[in-house]
């Protein structure tokens, strides 16, 4: 049984989850006009680097963070933990299926058309060469999930939340209790803090994620336990209180850690030709800047944005329709602009305006037709939940 005392509604939480996807969408946007490579470019510049790293650390950690204190919320409004297992299956799974067949084609294809001189046509491609289960021309696989790895990930670390729940209340009320010693007060900013340092300079030292799900234990060492704290956060005031007093603190923090990181790049772009050592002092200024942010975040949610407004209900729907289709929008509009000869901002600026009309119409159509509802990760109508 997964019955337990009921997660309150927690409106500032909701609140930065809505601000978490936009600037995941904005920095999406961004990824087409970086040095680091994107499916489709129109420019590598090596400044647009510089603001991307404002977010880069925290924005996915922040998330799955976001997503615990969701799932615990969930987790007890099931009777039984197979219910539980059933829906977030279908809230999850569905929708990544959907969006493997239908919304990363077209991504993988124009990147395959802009890049290597692939020559056929969408269709062509769609019917014959996604299901092929190969690296066409030896660089880019199919299938592949491309953004909807975070879909997955959160479906493969809901079920073994789920599994730790199996082992029953007695052992859950324990693990509540130690959670709350441990990160309540001071811990709950520190100790996650030396995780991350041990997991960026100790354990994967200049490693990359690769979302692979299998083979991506850097990402599992960092989104899972983000998780698991979201989810424990959701059953402790103590944490909460002690992120609420103390946001100011670690937001000055964070930017401080962002400056060092920042500077570094802006002198030694990628850190190519940065003397010895500057590696490690990048990566932790990464990682105090990323658990700091959170901190600060979350503490900002609680002391100030907790709240209900008109527009939250529908914001906090509309967040993973948006997530599921914005990439897709992204790359075909920046692939079709390659030619257009247009300035680099007018380039943005139209991004931007396509991105956020085309999310938008996507739920709005999708919201309206029944069948279309759970493809794109919205609950049947008439279903209970928590919006």
């Amino acid at each position: 049984m997964t019955a337990a005392a009921p997660i309150p509604r927690h409106y500032g939480l909701d609140w930065l989850r809505v601000g978490a996807f936009a600037i995941l969408i904005l920095y999406h946007i961004g990824m087409v006009f970086v040095p680091w490579g994107f499916h489709v470019q129109l420019a590598r510049l090596p400044w647009v680097a510089i603001p991307m790293l404002a977010s880069n650390p925290w924005r996915l950690m922040l998330l799955f963070v976001v997503s615990g204190y969701a799932t615990r919320a969930l987790a007890v409004r099931h009777p039984t933990i197979l219910s539980f297992v059933r829906g977030r299956s279908i809230r999850l799974l569905v929708p990544l299926i959907f969006g493997i067949a239908i919304l990363v084609p077209p991504q993988i294809w124009a990147e395959l058309a802009s890049k290597y001189g692939y020559p056929e046509s969408f269709w062509s491609f769609w019917l014959h060469d996604w299901l092929g289960f190969r690296a066409i021309g030896g660089v880019v696989p199919t299938p592949a999930w491309n953004h909807l790895w975070f879909v997955g990930y959160l479906w493969a670390y809901t079920m073994a939340v789920a599994a730790m729940l199996a082992l029953g209340p007695r052992i859950a009320r324990h693990a509540q209790a130690w959670f709350d010693r441990l990160f309540g007060g001071w811990g709950g900013a520190v100790l996650p803090l030396v995780w991350l340092l041990l997991v960026d300079i100790k354990f994967f030292p200049g490693q990359s994620e690769t979302h692979g799900l299998i083979d991506d234990w850097l990402a599992h060492a960092i989104y899972f336990p983000a998780l698991l704290f979201g989810f424990g956060m959701a059953g402790s005031e103590r944490v909460l209180d002690s992120f609420r007093r103390g946001w100011a603190v670690a937001g000055a923090i964070a930017l401080a850690s962002y400056a060092v990181a920042a500077g570094l790049e802006w002198r030694w772009p990628g850190l190519a030709g940065a003397p010895p050592g500057l590696g490690i002092v990048f990566a932790g200024a990464r990682a105090v800047q990323g658990w700091m942010a959170v901190v600060a975040l979350i503490g900002l949610a609680e002391r100030f944005w907790n709240r209900d407004h008109p527009w939250r209900r529908t914001l906090t729907e509309a967040v993973f329709p948006f997530y599921l289709i914005h990439q897709t929008i992204i790359i075909l509009v920046a692939f079709h602009l390659r030619r257009a000869g247009l300035p680099l901002w007018l380039d943005a600026a139209i991004l931007i305006a396509a991105t956020v009309a085309g999310c938008w119409a996507f739920y709005r159509i999708g919201r309206e037709v029944r069948w279309l509802r759970p493809l794109i990760g919205l609950r049947p109508r008439g279903m209970p939940g928590r919006p």
